[in-house]
């Protein structure tokens, strides 16, 4: 302090001191000592004034000899230090009493990850009050507006005595207001409260000054004037005139625009931008030559910014993503300024792509979309479409499709089959049975009402097939499945927990396009589920494995492949295909139709249909959702260089048998290679045949309790499953069959009997008393069986081939049901029948 005493103007000059000059003196002393540093609250400046006592600033003085004349100067700063201490005392009593109306209610604003404004709120009083941040009041800006509005801001405590004191005798002199001595400090108090202009006002301006002053540090109350001053209408603030006049924010304004900018407020109502642009240009030029004068800016960008023209006018606010920007809003309605990972120009992009992908389906009663795009790298949500155009009040455009509940048809299919690689039930290669089941009266039909017989796995899940869904969900046990679903934050289903059943992977529940696309991000992300960034601040939370990498990348292997039966027709010989792995959903009615795909960069999650949930013969997520699919990734990531997922280190191949894909046995001819997880998929060896014993001539077969001693050979027949059996019959397709046994043994088999598939056991079934209702009798019977007899309540019904559907009218009460085919195997099952008037 004591060094910047000695090397200003008051230090070289105070040999000429004269007593008038008393207070200006003590002024810039007091200035040096304790508001040197520029961006130091009133606060900040009291507390130091604790470090000193009257001694010890004293001494300070005393270092500068004037010929004894600093005793003169020691006794009024003395005098000044008690009446501060005094004045000081009476304002920090009349600031607890009197608080300061400090609290702005600013508009609030949704700022993508540029910090571009992509949508704004009306404040509460309905202006457009956008908060303008430290970080974007740039040296231009200051110097500009301290210049124009206050050049001695830094140098004052609130108020310019001098400037009040001149004002005041002009006034009084001219017997008008000729000049103003507001400061930026006062002007920030006047806007903070706004009162009628009086002199008794004027002084609570001045106390209201000195109390921000003593609040805030220099650039905050600049923050704050910047963000009050008033533009016109309801516009008030910096940022709010940059955004609605010029689209840009304020740290990316010109010099001309910044100054064109800071002659409006003067007058408001009279200089309004698009209306009265010639004599904005007018002030603008005349402020930048006192610039110029003043040596403020470099003379090259005066002369620049003189010759800038000005075609500015007032634009609609910022809309953009409002479902999302409403979303935000809800979620920290405290926060002026929401900052997120949005990336203006791709949502700008994908916006425009649904709109105009709507625009050519609406024709055909397709009328809405939603769409969610995550950034994998950085695990952000970078695109954010709830409806194809907000503005259509008459198709819902307000709905957010993101979060609206609906059918997810086949799109949870890829989480079951990823939990059954972890169990070890299945690899891609594993064959599987496509046949008509049923389970407790449950029947499941594919999409296409179509039956496929034995299929690998891959195939099941290319081609979507429910039946072979349903298997799976059956072994894995639903309740895990849902479990895995709660745990991934699908909260519908967390709520119809014990309604849930069987047809939950098709279809059978809620969920939203957000959820769907998360969980796809986990198998993107390697099966690591991870909660996804919305905020600029948002950081990393860490996750859990959903499912393992191993199981994620053959999943990703699987949905990347191109022959598959949901192509759209357009791109299926299309070079411009991008390479992503992806799953199509249709929803039961044709109400909702999905497509959600990922790659190394992204995650794209689609919903198309109608909030109303109006079906559509023609909506599908093959034709409806996919080709939407491919032209945002062609959008954001076309011809991708990112590499592919490479193979882990705990993927291992082996040789499987083309039969089953299980392992090879010594009678497998056709191998191929499939992938597994060492020490979890299944080591089952291939059993596709089975050896038996017959006659020469084929005609009948042996067990090894009637084998001959000789006589007799030995041949490899199918070793088919009973369901797999009675769809070969019940379609008349051929297969080898082993020989009837002969009718010579007086063996009782106990193994391969009959499987009794209608009625199911233990099922209460309700028969209508005015109606002769019959219950219908099935079975699955081994390839040796010719004939199956039927009993009830141990009364033979009727023999029948095993693949024919044989019915009975019941009684009421217990039933027993048995079956048994012509080796003498049995099964037995129990019903339940309840006679009711419908």
């Amino acid at each position: 302090m004591i060094n910047n005493l000695k090397n200003n103007n008051f230090a070289k000059n105070i040999k000429f001191f004269q007593p008038e000059k008393i207070y200006t003196w003590l002024k810039i002393i007091i200035h040096q000592v304790l508001f040197s540093a520029k961006n130091i609250s009133f606060r900040q400046l009291l507390r130091g004034i604790q470090k000193f006592n009257y001694k010890g600033l004293f001494l300070k003085i005393k270092q500068f000899d004037y010929k004894g004349r600093w005793l003169k100067i020691t006794f009024e700063i003395r005098i000044s230090i008690l009446v501060f201490l005094s004045l000081l005392s009476l304002f920090l009593i009349l600031d607890l009493i009197f608080s300061l109306p400090d609290e702005v209610d600013y508009s609030t604003i949704i700022i993508s990850s540029d910090s571009t404004v992509v949508h704004a709120f009306l404040s509460t009083d309905e202006k457009w009050r956008m908060k303008t941040e430290l970080s974007e009041i740039t040296p231009l800006l200051r110097k500009a507006i301290i210049y124009k509005e206050d050049k001695y801001f830094y140098f004052h405590t609130g108020i310019n005595y001098f400037a009040v004191f001149r004002a005041f005798v002009n006034n009084i002199l001219q017997k008008k207001r000729t000049s103003g001595a507001s400061t930026i400090t006062m002007q920030v108090a006047r806007l903070l409260e706004p009162k009628e202009r009086t002199y008794f006002n004027k002084f609570i301006e001045m106390f209201r000054a000195v109390q921000l002053e003593f609040h805030y540090s220099k650039d905050e109350i600049l923050q704050l004037y910047l963000n009050l001053v008033p533009f016109g209408g309801n516009l008030e603030g910096v940022k709010t005139a940059s955004v609605m006049y010029f689209e840009k924010a304020p740290n990316h304004l010109s010099l001309a625009e910044l100054t064109a900018l800071s002659v409006i407020p003067n007058k408001p109502n009279s200089l309004v931008l698009g209306k009265n642009n010639d004599q904005i240009i007018e002030q603008r030029n005349k402020w930048l030559k006192r610039f110029a004068k003043a040596g403020l800016f470099p003379k090259q960008d005066i002369e620049d910014a003189l010759n800038e023209p000005l075609d500015a006018f007032r634009h609609e606010s910022p809309k953009m993503a409002p479902q999302y920007a409403y979303r935000l809003k809800s979620l920290y309605p405290e926060l002026p300024i929401i900052a997120t990972q949005l990336e203006v120009n791709k949502q700008a992009k994908v916006q425009n792509l649904v709109k105009n992908y709507i625009n050519r389906l609406y024709n055909r009663n397709i009328k809405n979309a939603a769409v969610m795009v995550i950034d994998n790298q950085k695990n952000s949500v970078v695109v954010y479409v709830g409806s194809a155009d907000f503005a259509n009040t008459e198709d819902a455009g307000q709905v957010d499709g993101v979060v609206a509940i609906r059918s997810p048809g086949s799109t949870l299919k890829p989480l079951l089959y990823g939990l059954a690689f972890d169990k070890g039930i299945i690899t891609p290669k594993l064959k599987i049975t496509d046949v008509p089941v049923s389970y407790g009266g449950y029947e499941p039909h594919n999409y296409d009402q179509k039956y496929h017989g034995f299929v690998t796995i891959e195939f099941a899940l290319i081609n979507s097939l429910n039946i072979v869904a349903v298997k799976l969900l059956q072994q894995i046990r639903t309740q895990q499945f849902v479990n895995s679903l709660k745990k991934l934050g699908f909260d519908q289903i967390r709520k119809d927990e014990k309604k849930l059943g069987l047809s939950l992977v098709l279809g059978g529940c809620g969920v939203n396009l957000e959820q769907l696309t998360k969980m796809y991000h986990a198998f993107a992300n390697k099966g690591l589920f991870t909660e996804l960034n919305w905020l600029a601040a948002d950081k990393d939370k860490g996750g859990f494995q959903v499912i393992s990498a191993e199981s994620a990348y053959m999943l990703t292997e699987i949905m990347s492949k191109v022959k598959r039966p949901d192509m759209p027709m357009e791109w299926q010989n299309s070079a411009d295909l991008p390479r992503v792995a992806w799953k199509t959903g249709t929803s039961y009615g044709r109400k909702d139709a999905w497509s959600i795909g990922y790659n190394k960069n992204y995650t794209v999650g689609i919903w198309v249909g109608n909030f109303s949930a109006e079906g559509v013969q023609e909506l599908s997520g093959a034709e409806s959702a996919a080709p939407l699919l491919f032209e945002i990734f062609n959008t954001l990531d076309y011809r991708s260089e990112a590499e592919w997922y490479h193979v882990p280190k705990n993927i291992d191949f082996r040789l499987v048998c083309s039969e089953t894909g299980l392992p090879i046995n010594d009678f497998c001819k056709n191998i191929l290679s499939d992938s597994y997880i060492p020490s979890v998929s299944t080591n089952q060896i291939c059993n596709h045949l089975k050896m038996s014993y017959i006659s020469p001539d084929s005609s009948i077969s042996y067990c090894k309790t009637c084998l001959p001693e000789a006589g007799y050979i030995k041949a490899w027949y199918p070793n088919y499953l009973p369901e797999m059996i009675t769809y070969y019959d019940e379609n008349q397709i051929n297969y080898r069959k082993v020989p009837i046994h002969n009718p010579a043994c007086e063996r009782v088999f106990a193994e391969n009997k009959p499987e009794i598939t209608s009625p199911m056991h233990n099922v209460e079934y309700y028969v209508d008393k005015t109606d002769n209702t019959s219950i219908m009798l099935s079975c699955n019977a081994a390839n040796d069986v010719d004939k199956v007899f039927w009993y009830v309540n141990d009364k033979f019904i009727k023999s029948s081939a095993p693949t024919k559907k044989v019915f009975f009218t019941p009684s009421e009460g217990n039933l027993k049901i048995s079956c048994t085919d012509d080796k003498g195997r049995n099964t037995d099952i129990s019903i339940v029948v309840k006679m009711i008037n419908f």
